[in-house]
């Protein structure tokens, strides 16, 4: 006799399992048409730098381990300054352990966001002066900087409708 329990019962089971997924909030992010909020305090492969803030103190160049940032400077006998004649980093060469942006003491120099930085050209990885400037297509990211890390969006790591609201727009 053929008992219907004995095999009814599993793909009974089965089913409970496969229509409680169907209803469950998508925890996979459709890269790259849905993005997550990455942290605030992210160190992304570019750097963000102040033309403004920046005085020409080479303090970056110093504390960098792997020698990516070049700066040539000027003296400007008239204001009795330094001006910064030529900023150049190496991405290439560049290890984003952040140590620049904390040994600048003009606040002159911060991490980005962005981590989509692959070129097929090693001489693309060098960016120069106006290329490093922050842009709405480049913010700052908080990092060692708490006074930016709070004006951001929280980081998630679920496909919210704050990603999803974006698109929309």
């Amino acid at each position: 006799m053929f008992k219907f329990e004995r095999f009814g019962l599993g793909i009974f089971k089965g089913m409970t399992v496969t229509i409680r997924h169907l209803f469950r909030h998508p925890t996979v992010s459709q890269y790259p048409e849905q993005r997550l909020n990455i942290s605030r305090r992210t160190r992304g492969n570019e750097l963000i730098w102040s033309r403004e803030r920046c005085t020409g103190c080479a303090t970056c160049a110093k504390a960098c381990p792997q020698g990516a940032i070049e700066i040539v400077t000027a003296a400007n006998t008239a204001e009795n300054k330094y001006n910064v004649t030529k900023y150049r980093v190496d991405t290439g060469y560049c290890i984003q352990c952040g140590l620049c942006v904390e040994a600048c003491p003009y606040d002159a120099l911060f991490m980005g966001f962005s981590f989509e930085r692959a070129k097929y050209r090693r001489a693309d990885l060098v960016q120069e002066d106006d290329a490093l400037a922050e842009s709405p297509e480049r913010p700052a990211s908080g990092y060692f900087h708490p006074d930016i890390a709070a004006k951001l969006p929280e980081q998630t790591l679920l496909v919210d409708k704050i990603t999803e609201k974006r698109k929309k727009q």
